[in-house]
């Protein structure tokens, strides 16, 4: 599911766009017969091998992008029946099995990243019925240090009759603002986790874990 993003802060504005920033190409300086001279080329060149702009991810950045990162602690959801912490007491199960990110800034142009989430979404024995809405979070901080922004997301699920299946979120346009050129995407880190409840962390941060398809305990 592809999610355009926004944050509002009282200083730090980050604002949604709707698709991916493109390149847009700029003739170079000259004359204004060898700029149309040029042009026609190009155009030609164009319908000739059918090329079009190349999206501008593609080209170099100002500096590095953004570090971008599973919280471990909400990395994975894990609901019990009952509180017991066994494979038969598994009602609903997700894991963010990975993520795939781009950035784009030029100059002192702001940072816009575009990421892929994919997550692995299971029902135990205690699943109640095949749909299910889980949500997750994705959070902008400063490098290791306080939370700038943070946005929660529904992600409804139908298992059509599966007891497991893989759903891949689209966020595109998170756009966090630069206060001049000077500030490079490594000042920034973007954190992707579940919205679990303080048991469910402790169930991640000690290591003990189900797999997706929750029937039957993990090796």
């Amino acid at each position: 599911m592809r999610r355009p993003f926004a944050f509002i802060l009282p200083a730090l504005a980050l604002f949604a766009i709707a698709t991916p920033a493109l390149a847009q190409y700029q003739p170079g300086q000259g004359q204004d017969r060898d700029q149309e001279r040029n042009q026609d080329e190009r155009q030609r060149r164009d319908q000739e091998f059918d090329a079009t702009p190349a999206p501008l991810r593609e080209r170099p950045n100002a500096g590095p992008c953004p570090f971008v990162r599973i919280l471990y602690d909400a990395a994975r959801y894990v609901e019990f029946e009952g509180g017991q912490q066994t494979y038969s007491a598994v009602g609903y199960t997700g894991e963010i099995e990975g993520i795939e990110a781009e950035c784009v800034y030029r100059e002192a142009d702001p940072i816009r990243i575009d990421m892929d989430i994919l997550f692995h979404l299971g029902r135990g024995p205690q699943a109640e019925s095949g749909q299910r809405t889980y949500r997750y979070w994705v959070a902008v901080t400063e490098r290791n240090s306080a939370i700038l922004a943070k946005q929660y997301f529904d992600l409804p699920v139908d298992f059509d009759g599966s007891d497991r299946t893989y759903v891949t979120e689209q966020i595109r346009g998170l756009t966090i603002p630069r206060r001049d050129i000077s500030v490079s995407g490594s000042n920034f880190e973007v954190l992707v986790g579940f919205d679990v409840t303080p048991e469910m962390a402790d169930f991640n941060r000690n290591g003990a874990r189900f797999r997706a398809n929750a029937g039957a305990p993990s090796e």
